[in-house]
């Protein structure tokens, strides 16, 4: 009888047991030389782009223009409004094209408008607009005589272009404006009308 208790702890494998099995060196000699290979294959095979696959452009093609330019500016802050033709929306946005106020002979009317912006009733070639207009009073005095110069001088207008040094100036007369100018009551007589 003892002998079929020890004929079954025979039958039973052993205890399992965490050991360490270290990678073959066969392996890690394989991956070493593969290793060896590839670093040796980039430093005789390396080829820089030869400058005739190129695209031609220099550092000067990407450099930023240092004067502002009033048609880029119009498209990143106003065409929303006046859209590209500068015609506006009928009944809510006003036309820049032959407008009395673009066409005035000041170009510190439009500069007025541009620095502090219009809330209220505002007539345009005889048609009433009552909204607003933000104020651009962030733009520097180039910014908003760039500005200035490209609308008075497209979408059919061919009014004088502005300075930046006429924005100063204004800039300094209008400072204790507060708020934005009340449409027709405050721009009306600068017109002269």
């Amino acid at each position: 009888m003892s002998e079929s208790r020890f004929n079954q702890q025979r039958r039973e494998q052993p205890e399992p047991h965490e050991g360490s099995r270290p990678v073959p060196k066969i392996v890690l000699t394989v991956i070493g030389l593969l290793l060896l290979w590839a670093v040796v294959h980039l430093y005789t095979s390396f080829n820089p782009m030869p400058a005739s696959v190129g695209d031609d452009r220099v550092a000067a093609d990407f450099a930023v223009p240092a004067t502002a330019d009033g048609g880029q500016l119009y498209t990143a802050n106003c065409v929303a409004c006046h859209q590209a033709s500068g015609a506006g929306v009928p009944g809510v946005f006003p036309p820049l094209s032959k407008s009395e106020w673009v066409d005035a002979g000041d170009p510190g009317i439009m500069i007025r408008i541009l620095l502090h912006g219009i809330h209220g009733p505002l007539t345009v070639e005889g048609a009433q607009y009552n909204g607003e207009m933000p104020n651009f009073a962030k733009f520097s005095d180039e910014e908003i005589a760039a500005l200035v110069t490209h609308v008075r001088s497209s979408f059919g207008n061919a009014a004088s272009a502005a300075d930046a040094k006429t924005v100063a100036q204004v800039r300094e007369e209008t400072k204790g404006q507060q708020g934005p100018w009340k449409g027709d009551e405050d721009l009306r007589p600068l017109l002269g009308k």
